[in-house]
């Protein structure tokens, strides 16, 4: 069976092999679908579910040996696990060798036992902690019987040539160091190989440190997926050291080296140390910048010290700490805030029920003080100040700031410290209306880029690349590149689309070396927390980005590309050829580059948490003083308490267990995908979109319409190399069948009748997001509800008049592009910007504005007319407007917002219409 999936099945091979029918209520097999995709995570558990389940019927005899033998799926899940076990803490492959073996003899009741008790901690329960199995052996034993211990517990992966015999001696020095002070536990894991390092980081996310020694191979003798051993191949490629493995010294230092890039590539939160014998004083000098240190094999004790150590400082979340000590420590409160310590709330008749609604310590931990253990947002020097240096750890960024008023705000901040009056912002379109509105204040003057329209599904796609290359060498070719100042996109997009803001950066600055760069990555915080995805984020871009400037072969390249970008005079190519080139910047180029992130929309943290993430070259120099001035401007002198602590203990979260968590997110919207394609019923009446409906052939290169669903091997390599690719984790499904709008689907069939949230709906569309708290069992309710709304949407279809049109039927004016300022907000007749600030400002005086109903609007554009907007009209969602002060009223605009069918729009009055500018401006 060819094996697909989120993360590849180690033990699937790709020879096709027929699927037993089993269903646990028809006396049969449980039926798998053969498409359905599996990560290593989901597949281990099924396939140890999956075992007690058909052995469990041959031991209490509803089934005989002839059903056994008949059963290929009970060998296949044991050839995979005997696979996969390898790449696990605990139980390992003698064990599932020792279960076949007892299957293979008929002792049925003891293989299920055996069985069950890794059931039992896979779902996190307890076993027995006196085992009696007379194939395991003491140390096992030992470690089985902590299963009830209730320490937060990690995996340690040693790459090592090793014996049975030496692994069980590890194993036991390991249990003999563990200490009832020590505050976590660990268990190690044992590959031979490079191949096999990188497999188990990738299928084990509980893996948090890794201790290579030099008597590792370089390839597995394991039976792997062709999916695993291709995405194995991608990622030692990307940082192999370029140099073949020989017996010299300085080739193990360089296969060492290659292996440590590599994992740490993979998962930049794993914990490298190096154990070797000889020359270890040399090694360490070398290595010192890959490994955090360098051991010797009798120093286990300090290695044990060392691995507790580091996961203590993962762990570590100093501004909650500093919470929880205050809400338990006596004080008195005689400073503002009466609902500190639950003063005014505790003892009211009226309002007890805020402390039992939400309890006494939110109340207890309520102050307005910044001292005793605490912190000041606006000036941190203890605790908050640390939860910012570990956040900006846990996300790649040189600096990290909590916002608590969301990423609006973060915005604004970033706007306001890089940007002056009269600047020109190069924005897209259709970014969240905090950017439009930061513009304005900040006096800046707008560029927009137009993303590709999706005109089918009613919503915007993202910016091409060469759009933005080539407004930037129009305002070179008129002279005015210098006042350019900052690009700023959305990456990725409110339906997915996400950009490779390494190349985007990169060709900017082969045009403009200065350029800053704000990418609002409201939607994609997650990311940085996946081997795949962390690659399309701004702070890992950065730094690639970085790294690639400073090296030979970059300046190399770019001194080969300017001889042909620039003839002997110095003057420049025409545009078509810095458009057909993939632009290489000056190795002098500077990386300014800023993330903004609503921590709180794709991991934990309280409502309005977010993240302002730095990665700035200039930082001190050009931007820290701006920047926190900014950051005093909009940033609130009382702060939420609750949402600072959220950020901290989120940000623990994410290095301890995010890999997991994004990792499970992303199969699950997988499967959600595959089970409306392939369910008869849900096809018929939803459609699931793809990256062939959502991006432009011309914009993809590997062609495929949902890569993950072809392996990692795949998604990794379409990663690479597409100009957008989509977010797997959201699942964008055409409703044109149901003969019901988007809007009218969100409200009153999935949240009025059955409870299920969405966020944004198009027409014809319906987005559903799954996020790291998504569970298999909200995905298959959701799958319920979309059967039952299918029965009832073909009830009704067999029904209707035919001589009534569907919403689907009814044409779609397509989306208007910015159609231009007014121009007496037009900086020139030629270049897109304009002042915004302006036309804002003349549009609060109410003698220069007019209010004019969409019908009467209509008709004087048809007339003639070019009406000018006095302010910002934005449906919410998505939240972008169709309107800022300034901008020429067209009839492509007003088409539009007559078949809107989002209930929100601010800015736009239903009783009195749109506010319109009188006059023109002087």
């Amino acid at each position: 069976m060819a094996t697909t999936g989120s993360i590849p099945i180690p033990g699937h091979t790709d020879t096709k092999v027929p699927q037993a029918n089993l269903s646990p209520n028809s006396g049969h097999a449980l039926e798998r679908d053969p498409g359905m995709p599996s990560s290593t995570w989901r597949m281990r558990s099924d396939a140890w579910e999956y075992l007690r389940f058909a052995v469990k019927r041959l031991a209490y005899g509803s089934d005989n040996i002839e059903t056994l033998a008949a059963d290929g799926e009970i060998q296949r899940s044991l050839r995979s696990l005997e696979t996969v076990e390898m790449y696990w803490a605990g139980f390992g492959q003698r064990y599932v060798a020792a279960i076949g073996d007892l299957l293979a003899a008929g002792d049925y009741r003891t293989a299920l036992d055996r069985i069950g008790r890794v059931v039992n901690r896979l779902r996190g329960d307890t076993v027995p902690e006196e085992p009696r199995d007379e194939f395991i052996e003491e140390q096992e034993r030992a470690e089985l019987a902590t299963d009830a211990d209730p320490r937060p517990r990690f995996e340690v992966l040693i790459v090592d040539e090793t014996t049975p015999a030496e692994r069980d001696a590890t194993r036991a020095e390991g249990l003999r160091l563990r200490a009832p002070a020590d505050d976590f536990i660990y268990e190690f894991v044992f590959v031979p190989s490079a191949d096999d390092a990188v497999a188990a980081i990738l299928t084990n996310p509980n893996i948090l440190a890794c201790v290579v020694r030099p008597g590792f191979s370089e390839r597995t003798r394991q039976r792997l997926s062709r999916d695993l051993r291709e995405t194995i191949e991608l990622a030692r490629a990307e940082v192999a050291p370029g140099q073949a493995p020989s017996r010299s010294s300085l080739a193990s230092v360089q296969r060492v080296l290659g292996l440590a890039d590599t994992l740490a590539a993979i998962r930049p939160e794993l914990d490298l140390y190096l154990m070797a014998g000889a020359h270890i004083e040399d090694l360490a000098g070398a290595l010192t910048r890959r490994f955090r240190r360098v051991f010797r094999r009798e120093d286990q004790l300090e290695l044990h010290l060392s691995l507790l150590r580091r996961v203590s400082h993962l762990y570590d979340t100093p501004f909650f700490s500093a919470i929880q000590h205050h809400a338990r420590r006596p004080v008195g409160v005689f400073h503002a805030l009466p609902v500190a310590r639950g003063g005014s709330v505790v003892s009211s008749k009226w309002i007890r029920d805020l402390a039992d609604f939400y309890g006494l310590n939110l109340l207890l931990a309520e102050t307005s003080a910044t001292s005793g253990g605490l912190d000041s947002l606006l000036a941190p020097v203890r605790t908050l100040k640390k939860a910012q240096e570990l956040a900006a750890r846990a996300y790649g960024a040189k600096h990290t700031f909590f916002v608590t008023n969301g990423t609006s705000t973060a915005n604004k901040i970033v706007h306001q410290a890089l940007v002056a009056p009269n600047d020109v912002v190069m924005v897209d379109r259709n970014c969240h209306k905090s950017h439009h509105h930061a513009v304005m204040l900040t006096g800046a003057r707008p560029a927009y880029l137009e993303a590709y329209p999706l005109n089918d599904f009613a919503f915007y796609g993202a910016v091409p690349i060469d759009q933005i290359k080539q407004l930037l060498l129009d305002y070179r070719a008129a002279g005015r590149l210098e006042e350019v100042r900052m690009v700023t996109l959305t990456n990725c997009t409110f339906d997915g689309i996400v950009y490779d803001p390494e190349r985007v950066m990169a060709e900017c600055l082969a045009i403009k070396p200065d350029l800053v760069f704000l990418w609002d990555e409201a939607w994609f915080a997650f990311a940085a927390f996946h081997p795949v995805t962390r690659r399309r984020t701004a702070m890992a871009a950065a730094k690639r980005l970085e790294e690639r400037l400073g090296s030979a072969a970059h300046a190399a390249a770019y001194r080969e590309q300017q001889a042909r970008l620039f003839d002997a005079e110095g003057t420049p190519a025409a545009d078509e050829v810095w458009l057909a080139e993939r632009l290489i910047p000056s190795p002098e180029a500077r990386i300014r580059v800023y993330a903004s992130q609503s921590t709180h929309k794709t991991l934990t943290a309280l409502r309005q948490g977010s993240m302002i993430h730095v990665y700035d070259q200039d930082w001190v120099r050009d931007a820290e003083e701006p920047f926190t001035e900014a950051y005093m401007t909009h940033t609130s002198t009382s702060p939420n308490y609750q949402i600072l602590t959220s950020l901290d203990i989120g940000r623990r979260q994410v290095e301890l267990e995010g890999f997991e968590l994004v990792q499970r997110q992303l199969d699950l919207a997988t499967s959600l995908a595959q089970a409306i394609a392939r369910h008869p019923l849900l096809r018929r009446t939803f459609r699931v979109l793809t990256a062939h409906d959502l991006i432009p052939a011309e914009h993809r290169e590997t062609g495929r319409p949902m890569p993950l669903r072809d392996g990692l091997a795949t998604m990794w390599q379409t990663w690479t190399t597409d100009e957008f690719v989509i977010d797997p984790s959201r699942i964008t499904i055409e409703i044109s069948r149901t003969g019901v709008d988007g809007d009218t689907f969100k409200h009153e069939h999935l949240m009025d009748r059955y409870g299920i949230q969405v966020n944004k709906t198009s027409r014809n569309t319906v987005l559903f997001m799954t996020n790291i708290g998504t569970s298999r069992s909200a995905i298959a309710y959701l799958i319920e509800v979309l059967v039952k709304l299918a029965e009832r949407f073909e009830e009704a279809q067999a029904q209707r008049d035919p001589a009534i049109p569907l919403p689907a039927e009814i044409p779609m004016p397509p989306l208007p592009n910015f159609s231009a300022f007014a121009p007496g907000y037009a900086t020139d007749s030629v270049r897109p910007d304009g002042d915004l600030r302006a036309a804002f400002f003349r549009g609060q005086q109410r003698g220069a504005v007019e209010h004019v109903r969409h019908d009467e609007l209509r008709e004087r554009v048809a007339a003639g007319e070019a009406p000018v907007s006095a302010g910002f009209v934005t449906p919410y969602p998505p939240g972008f407007p169709v309107l800022v002060p300034g901008q020429v009223i067209t009839a492509e605009v007003l088409d539009f917002m007559a078949v809107l069918d989002t209930r929100e729009i601010h800015g736009y009055d239903a009783l009195r219409g749109y506010r319109i500018l009188r006059g023109t401006a002087e």
